[in-house]
């Protein structure tokens, strides 16, 4: 057990945020989640856990908010999982999306080198930086060649650690993650898009589903597991990167098949390709190998992506016939 040890999250309001703070809750840490002041952000996800976290305010895009936050609550690890992380959005928002999900890694870093050189740190690096892949499968060595701000924002917070690695001395470490999905995605990725279709249409809510490249292949792994791979990296006795996937590729036309399989539909009557969902500059493939994770960290996935696809899709089920049984005020 980790008595008496701090764990500092930000992003922990989202997807990646919740499930690593509920393990590290379990592990008993004390969490302590950075949130925006100004932030949209739903609570949504972290609403079971509120009682038992910390949660303190700071911005990425404020260095001194962050020199504050570290020196207040002096963390032993940090997640840097706050992000502008959408890959569409960061094409509308290119100059936001730098800001935070490349600037603020440096901000956050910086804030570490002055105030808690000691303390470990993690950061959310993307399989979006191989982006028009040079080879199959990719590895740790594998070349970058990312396709979109989001995926160029990321490139840099990953160099930026891997250079205060080097030239300070710091535990940092980047984990490559490759897609890892759950109910507790956002609703505007893909998946999550699928799995609410399916159960709405399942359920006569809604008729069709609007999708782009239905032929993008993706390695997509289920994240409670994932969020455990970011622990181990900090354990180790020395910090580095990691690819962590499940070595599988799938398409989105298969997703659909399983999705809507799952509850007795023909996903080709409701699906339909809409040419403007298009990205700009699309990325095909991308297929994790996670050797070294598996061999120095222990770490391999075990949810197979039938099973991801069928647990988000029997979320959003059970989600709409509450719903749909209990509408709620404006609903």
């Amino acid at each position: 057990m980790a008595q008496d040890r701090c764990a500092l999250i930000t992003g922990v309001t989202g997807q990646d945020g919740s499930y690593l703070a509920e393990l590290l809750l379990e592990k008993g840490y004390r969490v302590v989640g950075m949130v925006r002041r100004s932030s949209t952000e739903s609570f949504e996800r972290i609403a079971h856990l509120v009682d038992r976290l910390d949660l303190r305010q700071a911005d990425l895009l404020d260095q001194l908010s962050l020199v504050n936050l570290i020196r207040e609550v002096s963390p032993d690890e940090v997640y840097n999982l706050a992000a502008q992380s959408f890959v569409p959005t960061s094409f509308s928002q290119p100059l936001l999306t730098g800001e935070f999900t490349a600037l603020g890694v440096t901000r956050l870093l910086e804030a570490l080198r002055l105030v808690a050189p000691e303390a470990r740190f993690y950061q959310a690096s993307s399989s979006e930086m191989f982006g028009q892949v040079r080879t199959t499968p990719q590895d740790e060595t594998t070349a970058f060649h990312p396709r979109s701000p989001y995926g160029v924002a990321k490139l840099y917070g990953h160099w930026i650690t891997v250079n205060y690695r080097e030239s300070y001395g710091l535990f940092a470490c980047s984990g490559i993650l490759f897609n890892h999905e759950s109910p507790r995605r956002g609703r505007e990725f893909v998946t999550r898009k699928i799995a609410e279709a399916a159960a709405r249409i399942a359920l006569g809510l809604q008729s069709e589903l609007l999708l782009g490249n239905l032929e993008a292949r993706r390695d997509w792994g289920y994240a409670p597991e994932y969020v455990e791979a970011m622990w181990r990296m900090l354990q180790c006795e020395a910090p580095g990167d990691y690819v962590v996937g499940t070595g599988e590729d799938h398409t989105c036309r298969e997703f659909c098949e399983i999705a809507f399989g799952h509850l007795g539909l023909d996903w080709s009557r409701h699906v339909r390709v809409d040419p403007e969902l298009y990205r700009p500059a699309e990325v095909d493939l991308l297929v994790a190998d996670p050797a070294k994770a598996r061999s120095e960290l222990g770490w391999k996935p075990r949810t197979s992506f039938d099973e991801l696809v069928r647990i988000m899709v029997d979320s959003e089920l059970t989600r709409w016939r509450e719903k749909r049984a209990d509408p709620g005020p404006g609903k």
